[in-house]
C-alpha cells in the first residue's frame, strides 16, 4: 500500500447498477468517486477521494478566461487473474508533467499522480468493464483557480482525476474511418502548445471538425501550419502509413502531440523487425504513393481510439480510398498485440502494465 496520505470519503449510494455496460458511449458516464488535490500558499495539499459530483467555482476563476489548464487521458483494463491494469502510467505522467511546465502550472508530485490514481481506480474497480475492448477511461485535469481577470499565472490550482467506463471512441467501432484535410485551418504552430495536452488545442479544432463531419467525414487530418503540405496528426490520434513494407509516421516536430500509443506502436514495430521511418510526409507524396499502388494501409493510434484504420482521405479534390471495409493486416497486428498486452493475453516484457 502507498504511504501517501489520502483521505477517503466514500459515496453512500453507488450508481454502478444504473450503468448499461453493454452499450457504453464514450465519456458520458462517470464512476462513483473522484480524486481532488488543491494547491495554495505555494504547495499541493493532501489528496482527497470523494464522491463524484459538482465542484464549487466562481465565474471569475481565471482558467475560464485564459485557459491555464492541462489534462491527460489513459485507460484501466480488465486483466487476467481478475486484476486491473493501468496502461503506460509512467509515460502519461511524464507527458502530464511536461504539459504543466509549458503553461506554468506547479508540478504535481509523481507519487500524488500515480498513487492517487491507483487508489481511485482501486475504489472504483467494479467500474472497469469486464468485456474485452472496453475500458475505464481515466481523465486527470488540473486548472487555475484564482479569482482574477488579470492575465497572469495563477497562485491557486485544483487537480482532479475522474473515471468513465467506455466502449469504442468512434461510432464506426474498429471499421475504417473517413478523413479530410482542411488547409484553411491549422491545429498548431511550432513554438506553440501543439505538443502538450491543453484545452485550447481542442477548442480551436471544433469548428473545422464540425464542418468535416457535416461533409460526411469522421475527423480532420491536420497539415502543417506554414506550407499546408505536410501531414501532422488527426484530431484524436497520431497517423501512420504503410508504404510498401515500411511503416511511416510524421516526426515529433514541436507541433504534434507525442502520443503514448504512437510510442507503443513504434516500440513494438522496431522490436519485431519492421522498417520504420519517422520523417516528414507530404500529402502530395501520399497521393502519389496511392496512385502507384504502394500505399498499403493508413491507420491512427491514440489512447481513446487505440488503433483505428483509415479507409478514406479527401485532399484537394482527390480522394484516397484504401483497403476493404476491414482493418488491414498491419493495423490488425498492432491492434491485437496492444489490446492483448492491455488485457494480459500477450506478454508484457517491458513493464507497460501497472497491475492492481
Amino acid at each position: 500500500m502507498s504511504e501517501l496520505p489520502i483521505k477517503i470519503k466514500k459515496t453512500p449510494h453507488s450508481r454502478l447498477s444504473e450503468i448499461d455496460f453493454d452499450h457504453l458511449a464514450f465519456g458520458e458516464q462517470f464512476s462513483d468517486h473522484m480524486l481532488e488535490v488543491r494547491y495554495s500558499e505555494g504547495r499541493w495539499h493532501d489528496p482527497l477521494i470523494l464522491p463524484y459530483g459538482q465542484i464549487p467555482m466562481y465565474p471569475a476563476v481565471s482558467t475560464l478566461h485564459y485557459g491555464q489548464a492541462v489534462f491527460e487521458g489513459m485507460k484501466a483494463y480488465q486483466y487476467k487473474g481478475d486484476k486491473v491494469n493501468i496502461f503506460r502510467l509512467d509515460k502519461h505522467y511524464d507527458r502530464f508533467r511536461r504539459s504543466c511546465e509549458r503553461v506554468c502550472i506547479p508540478e504535481i508530485a509523481e507519487d500524488v499522480f500515480k498513487e492517487g490514481m491507483k487508489a481511485l481506480v482501486e475504489i472504483d474497480r467494479q467500474w472497469v468493464p469486464k468485456e474485452k475492448l472496453k475500458s475505464l477511461y481515466i481523465r486527470p485535469i488540473v486548472f487555475a483557480s484564482d479569482q482574477t481577470l488579470g492575465l497572469r499565472a495563477s497562485g491557486n490550482y485544483r487537480f482532479y482525476i475522474i473515471c468513465s467506463p467506455v466502449g469504442n471512441y468512434y461510432s464506426e467501432g474498429i471499421k475504417p474511418i473517413r478523413l479530410t484535410t482542411m488547409p484553411k485551418y491549422v491545429r498548431a504552430v511550432l513554438g506553440g502548445v501543439g505538443d502538450v495536452k491543453v484545452p485550447g488545442n481542442y477548442a480551436a479544432s471544433l469548428q473545422p471538425t464540425t464542418k468535416a463531419q457535416q461533409l460526411g467525414y469522421t475527423q480532420v487530418l491536420w497539415l502543417d501550419a506554414i506550407e499546408h503540405r505536410y501531414v501532422e496528426e488527426v484530431g484524436s490520434m497520431n497517423i501512420f502509413f504503410v508504404i510498401g513494407d515500411v511503416l511511416v509516421t510524421p516526426p515529433l516536430n514541436g507541433s504534434i502531440l507525442p502520443g503514448i500509443t504512437r510510442k507503443t506502436v513504434l516500440e513494438l514495430a522496431k522490436k519485431n523487425g519492421m522498417t520504420v521511418q519517422e520523417r516528414p510526409v507530404s500529402m502530395q507524396e501520399v497521393v502519389d504513393f496511392h496512385r502507384k499502388g504502394t500505399l498499403k494501409e493508413i491507420f491512427g493510434a491514440g489512447t481513446a481510439a487505440v488503433i483505428s484504420p483509415v479507409g478514406v482521405i479527401h485532399h484537394d479534390n482527390y480522394q484516397i480510398t484504401i483497403g476493404s471495409d476491414e482493418m488491414g493486416p498491419v493495423a490488425r497486428w498492432f491492434y491485437d498485440n496492444i489490446t492483448g498486452i492491455q488485457h494480459g493475453e500477450v506478454e508484457d516484457p517491458d513493464s507497460w502494465c501497472t497491475l492492481l
